[in-house]
C-alpha cells in the first residue's frame, strides 16, 4: 500500500476506536478524521466537503422536520391506541398491531425521529394500563429499524449509501429498488420480533420509575363529543377503565352525578367526565377521540400551534387565593386556560371555573411560550415549569401533515421530484401554516446526525483515492474468494454487521462502502446490489443499545440492561444477516 494508504488505514482506525469507546461525539470523531485527511494532503477541499453539497444530509434535515410536525399534531397517537387495543396486558396479537404498522410506516417517515415519536405515545398506554414499558419498546426500536430498510428514505444509513453511489457517478438509489434487497429479512426479522422476542425480554421499570413512584393528582373535566366515537360505547369498550396513571372518577349527566362507575355504562354525547391522573397524563388525554376537554371553549381563545403546557403553583400572598378562576377573569389576565387543578389531598369534583383556589394549588394551564417569563411580573406563582405537549389547535393540523407525508412519498416514487424537493417543500409548508414555528423547526433537526453524515463522505474520498478500499478488499476477496460470491457477500454483511454494533450506522456504511464496490469490481458482483445490502447491514444492528440511534433511544424509558439487548438481539441478528445474504447473492 501507499504512505496515503497507511496513513488514511491509522486515521479510520483511530477514529473507529474513538467511536467504540465513546471518547468524543461521533459527529467530531468522524470531523476531526476528514479534517485530518485534508491538512495532510490525502484529499483536497473538494473531496473533504463534498458531503455538504450532497443531497443527503439536507434530505435528512427535511425528514426530521416533518417527523417532528407528525408528533407535535398527534398524529400517531390514535394510531398507537388503535394498534394496542384496550387490552391490559401485551399479547402476541397486539405486539403484531404495533410492529408490523411501525415498520411500514418507518419505510417512509425516517425511523430515527419516528421512534422518538412512539416513545411517549407507548409509555403513556403503557402507563395507563400497568404494564411494563420494557416488553414493547426495544421490539418497537426493532420494528423500526427492520421498515428503515424498506425504502431509501426510511433511514438516514439508506440515503447516505445513495449519495455515495451517486458520487460514484450513478443514479441514486430509487425509493422502492432496496425492497428487493431488504424484502425477506424483514418478513423473517418481524416473524422472529413477534414471536420469539417478547419472551426474552424481562420485565423491567423506567428509568423515571426508580426515582418517583407517587404523581401528584390533577383532576380533569371531558366531555363526550356528540356523535363522535365514544357517543354509545360503553366505559369498557372505549378504553376507560383499569388505567394507570389516569382514572374515571364520575360521570354527571343532566345535573345528575353518576358515581363508582360501571364498566358496562353506556356514555352519551353531552357527558361530562371526571379524571383524576398525573400531568402527563393530562396533557396526554387532551388529544382522546371523541373526548374534549370540558374547558374547550376557553382554551379556543387564546390556543394556537406556538402554545404549550405549564405547571403553575399558587403563593401563599397571590391575590388568586379565595377567588374562582371566573372571578378572577383569568384567561384574560393571564391569557391561558386552565386544564387541571391539584390540590393536595383533595379531589376537586365541580368545575375547574367554580373552584376557589387556595395556596398551594398546582394548576396545569395551556398558554404561549412566553408565560413563564410575564408570570415573574405578576408575583401570583411560586412556581411556573414548562411540561410541553401538543395543544388542542396543533392536534387539529394532523391531518395537513399526514396528507403531507403521503404527497413527499409519492411525489418521490414517481420521479416526479427528488426527496430531498419533496421533503423541503413540506417542511416549508408545515412553517408557513404555523403548524410548527421556524425556530420548532430548528429544534426538530438533529445537526449532530447531519454533521456526521456529510463529513463522513471526506472519509469515503479518502479511502478511495488512497487505494486503501482496493488493498481491503483485495484481502477480503483472500479469505472469502474460496466460497465463492456467496462467501465474500456473507464476508460483507458480517463485517458490516459487526462494525455498526461498535460505532454508527452511517459511520459503517461509510467505511465499508468503498471496500464493497472494489470487491464488487474484482468479483463480478453488481455494484448496486452490493451498495443497498451494505446499507441495509448497516441498519441491522440489534445487539447493542449504542449501535444504532433507536436502540439507545429505548435504553431509559424501558430501563433495559445490556445483556437484555443481547438477548433478544443476537437471533434477530442471524435471521436477519443469512437472510440477506441470500438474497443478495441470488440478485447478484
Amino acid at each position: 500500500m501507499s504512505l496515503d494508504a497507511w496513513f488514511t488505514a491509522a486515521v479510520v482506525a483511530a477514529m473507529l476506536a474513538s467511536l467504540a469507546f465513546e471518547l468524543v461525539p461521533p459527529a467530531a470523531a468522524v470531523l476531526t478524521a476528514t479534517v485530518g485527511l485534508l491538512l495532510f494532503g490525502v484529499i483536497d477541499e473538494t473531496q473533504a466537503f463534498s458531503g455538504f453539497s450532497n443531497s443527503a444530509p439536507l434530505s435528512v434535515a427535511a425528514l426530521y422536520v416533518l417527523a417532528y410536525g407528525a408528533d407535535k399534531t398527534g398524529l400517531l397517537g390514535p394510531v398507537v391506541n388503535r394498534m394496542l387495543g384496550k387490552e391490559n396486558e401485551v399479547t402476541r396479537t397486539s405486539l403484531a398491531r404495533l410492529n408490523a404498522p411501525t415498520a411500514v410506516i418507518s419505510a417512509f417517515i425516517n425511523n430515527t425521529p419516528l421512534v422518538a415519536m412512539l416513545i411517549g405515545q407507548v409509555t403513556s398506554w403503557c402507563n395507563r394500563r400497568g404494564v411494563s414499558p420494557s416488553k414493547l419498546l426495544l421490539p418497537i426500536s426493532y420494528a423500526a429499524i427492520l421498515g428503515g430498510t424498506l425504502t431509501v428514505i426510511g433511514t438516514s444509513t439508506n440515503l447516505v449509501a445513495s449519495g455515495l453511489l451517486e458520487e460514484t457517478g450513478q443514479s441514486p438509489i430509487g425509493i422502492f429498488e432496496i425492497t428487493k434487497v431488504s424484502g425477506i429479512s424483514v418478513i423473517l426479522g418481524m416473524i422472529v420480533l413477534v414471536f420469539l422476542v417478547p419472551r426474552l425480554l424481562p420485565v423491567r421499570r423506567a428509568a423515571i420509575e426508580e426515582f418517583t413512584d407517587e404523581m401528584r393528582e390533577f383532576t380533569l373535566q371531558m366531555e363526550v363529543i356528540e356523535g363522535g366515537p365514544l357517543d354509545g360505547s360503553s366505559i369498557a369498550d372505549a378504553g376507560l377503565r383499569n388505567l394507570k396513571s389516569i382514572f374515571l372518577v364520575e360521570i354527571q349527566r343532566g345535573g345528575v352525578v353518576l358515581p363508582a362507575v360501571s364498566p358496562s355504562r353506556r356514555l352519551a354525547g353531552g357527558d361530562r367526565l371526571t379524571f383524576a391522573g398525573d400531568s402527563d397524563s393530562i396533557v396526554d388525554f387532551q388529544r382522546t377521540s371523541g373526548l374534549r376537554s370540558a374547558e374547550s371553549q376557553h382554551m379556543l381563545e387564546i390556543d394556537s400551534p406556538e402554545h404549550t403546557f405549564f405547571e403553575a403553583v399558587v403563593g401563599a400572598d397571590s391575590r388568586l387565593a379565595g377567588q374562582t378562576l371566573a372571578e378572577l377573569e383569568f384567561r384574560g389576565r393571564y391569557q391561558a386556560a386552565v386544564v387541571g387543578l391539584h390540590r393536595a389531598g383533595v379531589r376537586i369534583d365541580k368545575g375547574l371555573g367554580r373552584v376557589a383556589l387556595e395556596p398551594g394549588d398546582t394548576l396545569l394551564l395551556l398558554a404561549g411560550p412566553d408565560f413563564k417569563v410575564r408570570s415573574r411580573r405578576s408575583r401570583d406563582f411560586l412556581l411556573v415549569s414548562r411540561i410541553g405537549g401538543p395543544t388542542p389547535s396543533a392536534t387539529r393540523r394532523a391531518p395537513l401533515v399526514g396528507l403531507l407525508a403521503l404527497a413527499v412519498i409519492a411525489l418521490a416514487a414517481f420521479e416526479v421530484l427528488s426527496i430531498l424537493e419533496a421533503a423541503l417543500i413540506a417542511a416549508g409548508i408545515l412553517i408557513a401554516t404555523k403548524t410548527i414555528s421556524f425556530s420548532e423547526a430548528g429544534e426538530a433537526i438533529d445537526f449532530s446526525v447531519i454533521l456526521l453524515i456529510a463529513s463522513a463522505f471526506g472519509i469515503g474520498e479518502a479511502m478511495q483515492s488512497s487505494g486503501l478500499a482496493e488493498s481491503m478488499a483485495n484481502g477480503l476477496l483472500d479469505i472469502f474468494g474460496g466460497w465463492g460470491n456467496f462467501g465474500i457477500i456473507l464476508g460483507l454483511v458480517v463485517a458490516t454487521t459487526l462494525l455498526t454494533e461498535v460505532i454508527t450506522n452511517n459511520a459503517a456504511v461509510v467505511v465499508v462502502f468503498p471496500i464493497a464496490l472494489s470487491v464488487a469490481a474484482s468479483a463480478g458482483l453488481d455494484p448496486r446490489i452490493i451498495a443497498m445490502t451494505i446499507a441495509v447491514a448497516a441498519s441491522s444492528s440489534f445487539l447493542t443499545p449504542m449501535g444504532y440511534q433507536t436502540n439507545t433511544m429505548v435504553y431509559g424509558p424501558g430501563g433495559y440492561r445490556f445483556s437484555d439487548y443481547l438477548r433478544a438481539g443476537i437471533p434477530m441478528n442471524l435471521v436477519v444477516a443469512g437472510s440477506l445474504t441470500v438474497t443478495a447473492w441470488s440478485l447478484s
